[in-house]
């Protein structure tokens, strides 16, 4: 399979009705992972489109008038959603003349519109790509090159680097913007005129929704593809096995919805529930809290740090409404677990889902906790614990983390296909032991990526910025255990001759690092050190640097 692209033939205009890119680049089917469908919920039709199933379809069940999106200054109704949602697949069929198939970048804060352009690729039966808000245009330019993006739509305040982005992938033709003034070439005055119903495109259950895009040890971004029915299955199993939801229920939480982990909890399982779903663009851990007390939320998404931090202050807010606290993103230690517990009198549902995997398939219910583990496989998917060669190994082992169930991973155009999905298991990267009793144990990664305060960074990434600075000639990079964030990134620099090492310069490389790729990837920590530990053919050992802190 080759590592780049196909890009797909531009088909004669009489026939011009499917862009096949991403079904060209999935990998061959014998190396997709086994995939289970053994629960009746999880029976989904040939055709669907997930994106009507979880809009259209609830206002035909009697929620048009329900609340749907919610924020601090208003509200917006099933009903009022579906309109905008419909409004926008006309831009996107009619203005901007895209197909199914079709790629649409997708940039923004989390917000109402943000949300309503997702549904409105589905319904077109196009493919989200939806981008990290604090990714800058050179992390960005990986992506539309990779997805083959020809439209973006960005929210009015992003539009710097999308620009910059757009500059340097001549591939973009469009970029839409929202939220701001709203002007000619706004997407709010395109729509303004727009039908309010649209012809759901006629999708196949197996045809891809959206290319999420995770950073793999090496940096370069993979592209998980997602099928209609992928995003359907991650509805039907955590949160119908673990949180079961109710149309009452108010979500809120922050994770963002281009993570597959905030697209779930913050948009397609509340939907899925005929629930609402509280969208606001920045949290700290004070204002998350006041959320949960003004508008009684019941149901909050967030990583360890969010919980750790939060757990001193909640005394001061009435947290009364909230029923189910949900972590993923990182490990979620023990510790944390407690002081919330103490705090809220809350049992935190801990998580592991991965990109690959759409969402989260090893959790547990606040009853059946157990002190140290994630959870156990959640119906729907099977995991165990394997050894090197891929054999099972006993309770009580550490080894491999692999998963099965009904969704999984199929890499855009990607040969790292073959190593993660084997013998038909999905392996994480993670290093877990399994008790008797079916509970999981976390224990480290097995790669390289660094898991700091929810986000994954790749250590090689950071290592390609940071040489690119003048004063830098060598360098590492590392997860420092942090108790806070789980994980901070270290960075061992071996500088130039001509180059002292002082502090000011290491807050030099720091700010250096925030303004090329993605802020929260930047050394919290910075060591010069002499040299770095290297085998004798020149490649760096990490885990001797690990062995430093």
């Amino acid at each position: 399979m080759s590592p780049h692209p196909k890009l797909a033939t531009k088909p004669s205009a009489k026939k011009r009705r499917q862009d096949t890119f991403a079904q060209d680049n999935l990998p061959p089917r014998d190396q997709w992972p086994e995939l289970i469908f053994d629960l009746p919920d999880l029976q989904y039709p040939e055709r669907l489109n997930c994106a009507a199933e979880l809009l259209d379809n609830m206002v035909a069940s009697g929620h048009g008038e329900r609340i749907a999106l919610r924020t601090l200054d208003g509200a917006c109704t099933y009903a009022q959603l579906l309109v905008r949602a419909n409004q926008i697949a006309h831009v996107l069929r009619d203005n901007l003349q895209l197909i199914p198939g079709n790629r649409v970048l997708l940039r923004s804060p989390n917000n109402p519109m943000m949300a309503a352009c997702w549904l409105a690729v589905i319904k077109a039966g196009c493919i989200a790509v939806a981008t990290m808000p604090l990714l800058r245009a050179k992390e960005l330019k990986q992506i539309i090159d990779k997805a083959q993006v020809s439209v973006a739509l960005c929210d009015a305040n992003l539009m710097d680097e999308m620009r910059l982005a757009q500059a340097a992938c001549p591939i973009i033709k469009q970029v839409i913007s929202f939220n701001g003034h709203s002007d000619t070439n706004s997407l709010e005055q395109m729509l303004a005129s727009k039908p309010t119903t649209f012809q759901n495109a006629d999708t196949a259950a197996e045809d891809v929704a959206l290319i999420a895009f995770t950073s793999g040890t090496t940096g370069q971004p993979k592209g998980t593809m997602h099928f209609h029915r992928d995003v359907l299955a991650m509805c039907d199993c955590f949160p119908r096995s673990i949180l079961k939801p109710n149309p009452d229920d108010i979500f809120c939480g922050t994770p963002p919805l281009a993570f597959t982990f905030g697209l779930g909890g913050m948009l397609c399982f509340p939907l899925r529930f005929g629930a609402s779903t509280l969208l606001i663009e920045k949290l700290t851990p004070e204002t998350l809290l006041q959320t949960i007390q003004d508008c009684k939320a019941t149901i909050c998404f967030t990583a360890p740090t969010f919980w750790r931090q939060m757990a001193p202050l909640a005394q001061r807010y009435d947290l009364s409404s909230l029923k189910n606290c949900v972590s993923a993103g990182e490990a979620l230690p023990d510790n944390t677990r407690q002081i919330w517990k103490a705090a809220s009198g809350i049992e935190i549902i801990d998580g592991i889902g991965a990109t690959e995997m759409a969402h989260i398939f090893i959790s547990h219910t606040p009853e059946k906790t157990r002190r140290g583990a994630t959870g156990y496989a959640i119906p729907g998917y099977q995991a165990c614990i394997l050894d090197d060669d891929g054999n099972p190994l006993p309770a009580g082992q550490v080894g491999r983390l692999a998963v099965k169930g009904p969704t999984g991973c199929r890499y855009l155009a990607d040969e790292r296909q073959k190593n993660y999905v084997q013998n038909g298991w999905n392996l994480t990267g993670d290093a877990y032991l399994m008790d008797k009793d079916g509970y999981f144990f976390y224990q480290a990664r097995t790669d390289d990526m660094i898991v700091s305060a929810g986000y994954n960074i790749a250590g090689p990434e950071v290592e390609e910025c940071l040489l690119q600075h003048p004063a830098v000639a060598e360098c590492g990079v590392v997860g420092l255990p942090d108790e806070e964030r789980g994980q901070i990134v270290k960075a061992f620099v071996v500088v130039h001759n001509e180059t002292k090492p002082t502090p000011a310069l290491a807050k030099e490389l720091q700010i250096f690092v925030k303004n090329n790729i993605a802020p929260y990837k930047y050394p919290r920590s910075i060591e010069f050190v002499e040299q770095l530990p290297r085998t004798e053919t020149g490649k760096l050992q990490r885990f001797k640097l690990r062995q430093v802190v």
